[in-house]
């Protein structure tokens, strides 16, 4: 289960997400579930909206992970969501590369 430290190395496709600011004015506030990923750019499907393809490097990113706040109980019920705001820089690689890299560690 991907945790606000983790996410960057998680697959993104299939959450919930919202761009909470950008450099253009009209990609701010869009949401929707990831539903492709590239290099670059995040697609986003919004309720009745259609896909929209967002530019990562441009965006700061809002992610929900369901059911993994801090009330969340030991014996695995659900939490309550909690919201993670990621840089779209720290996104900005091929998907498959970027779930390799743990990013913590100095010797890779």
């Amino acid at each position: 289960m991907p945790t606000p430290e983790t996410l960057p190395r998680h697959e993104l496709i299939g959450l919930p997400v919202r761009v909470a600011d950008a450099t253009h004015d009209g990609y701010v506030g869009l949401g929707g579930r990831v539903v492709d990923e590239t290099t670059r750019t995040l697609a986003v499907d919004g309720s009745g909206t259609g896909v929209r393809q967002v530019p990562k490097a441009a965006a700061t990113f809002e992610f929900r992970l369901p059911g993994t706040g801090d009330d969340a109980p030991a014996h695995g019920a659900r939490g309550a969501d909690q919201f993670v705001t990621v840089a779209g820089e720290r996104l900005v690689a091929r998907p498959a590369r970027r779930t390799e890299h743990r990013g913590d560690s100095i010797w890779r």
